[in-house]
């Protein structure tokens, strides 16, 4: 390849950080907008408008998590095999949907179906886009592009918690659902038109470019053993190692994410317009140590050793707030300002293992399967901090459980898992 040429392939190249890494993040931007808003709508009397005990709100708030879970591997096994874009398309069209009736049915049973199916929707956007990401990111590039996809999370609750406070003291909470859900409907449509599976499908990449990125990403699987069935790769050591410390990742950073607007609120007794504010301070803290940690990934190949230091810190921190608690708001609150941070900081290194450990041919699988762990940590996180939140009437005991469990995240991390020796860079450097 001259160098006119090298150059205009490296231009090339860099418009799948223009074109496909904003979409992908919208797209889970809105994913997380419809399950985080929930704990605002809890924070403001959901359990009080819809006559419910405060157990039955904190089974809501999980049930998501459990439809998360169920479908999650034979969801990406369809999307590998048939249209990845296509199935996302369909699945923001229905979450869109079934969020907004979060603020319109009022009937407890129809509002657990509602949200079991919201998990279901929603349950094949990140594996899914975790594997439309190994297709179009190279190796040394992989832990910034997860990384920029998983800002959807922060990013929306930085926001969110902003926006929902004044909206729900305006609009009431239940019209709040629906004005939040609907934009999801509007989104799909802009991701069909946008987003493609594979480099050579979409319209603004060069053939030269799609040929130069394909061989390099084929180069990188040459590296990996083989492995001959999905059933050898969910079961390998390190796959249900991964799967083991997410489970308990998820649980201490889901029951933070859907009760901190309840902490806060119970714990400083200012209103739901402040609360949204104060909420938001420590999303901001993460999106700024996300993208630090990931681009001294890339830059370090490092993985493992950029995880769980952070997820120790943000146990700790939690820990510091359960003792500071009942000695004044302010101090535990900013331990939650660096627990925040902490908790959010290793994604983007976090996701960039399986695909250097298990072939493409069934990363997805394998990375959906880490996931549904997740989801159940998830749901086991919501529903069991908000019971302890609802049976206590105080956040004490839900800061001890999220700190354990995000401590125990971090050892299993340092002392189980080992990372993969390193493979060879990528000789083009695009971004």
């Amino acid at each position: 390849m001259n160098r006119s040429t090298t150059e205009e392939v490296t231009t090339d190249l860099r418009k799948r950080w223009l074109f496909l890494l904003p979409a992908v993040f919208v797209t889970y931007s809105l994913a997380y907008l419809d399950r985080a808003n929930y704990g605002f709508g809890a924070a403001a009397g959901l359990a009080a408008t819809l006559h419910i005990t405060d157990s039955q709100s904190a089974l809501l708030g999980s049930l998501f998590f459990l439809g998360y879970f169920l479908f999650q591997v034979p969801g990406i096994a369809y999307a590998r095999r048939r249209n990845t874009s296509r199935l996302i398309f369909y699945a923001l069209l229905a979450w869109g949907t079934l969020a907004a009736l979060t603020g319109v049915i009022h009937a407890f049973w129809l509002l657990a179906i509602d949200r079991l199916l919201l998990g279901v929707a929603e349950s094949l956007i990140f594996p899914a886009m975790l594997l439309l990401l190994t297709n179009w990111f190279t190796r040394s590039e992989r832990s910034r592009a997860n990384a920029i996809l998983i800002l959807g999370n922060p990013g929306t609750i930085l926001w969110m918690s902003a926006i929902t406070g004044f909206l729900i003291r305006s609009f009431g909470w239940q019209i709040t659902f629906v004005i939040e859900g609907l934009p999801s409907v509007v989104w799909a449509f802009v991701w069909l038109w946008v987003v493609y599976d594979k480099p050579e499908k979409a319209p603004w990449m060069s053939p030269e470019a799609s040929a130069y990125l394909s061989r390099e990403l084929a180069e990188e699987q040459v590296a990996l053993p083989a492995v001959t069935s999905l059933l050898k790769a969910l079961v390998r050591p390190d796959v249900l190692l991964l799967s083991a410390q997410y489970f308990c990742w998820s649980l201490g950073l889901y029951g933070f994410v859907l009760w901190l607007p309840t902490m806060i609120r119970q714990g400083s007794a200012v209103g739901i317009g402040m609360t949204g504010l104060l909420t938001a301070i420590p999303y901001l803290l993460a999106v700024l140590m996300m993208l630090l940690v990931a681009y001294l990934s890339d830059k370090t190949l490092r993985r493992s050793s950029l995880v769980w230091p952070f997820l120790l810190l943000s146990g700790v921190a939690l820990l510091g707030s359960f003792l500071f608690a009942a000695h004044g708001f302010w101090l535990a609150y900013g331990c939650l300002i660096l627990a925040g941070g902490g908790m959010f900081a290793p994604y983007g290194p976090f996701f960039a293992i399986v695909p250097e450990v298990i072939p493409r041919n069934l990363a997805g699988e394998v990375m959906a399967m880490v996931n549904s762990c997740g989801a159940l940590g998830a749901f086991f996180g919501a529903w069991i901090v908000g019971l302890l939140q609802a049976r206590t009437g105080n956040s004490r005991a839900g800061y001890l459980l999220m700190a354990v469990s995000l401590i125990l995240s971090g050892a299993i991390m340092l002392f189980g898992f080992r990372q993969p020796a390193s493979q060879s860079m990528p000789q083009l450097q695009t971004k």
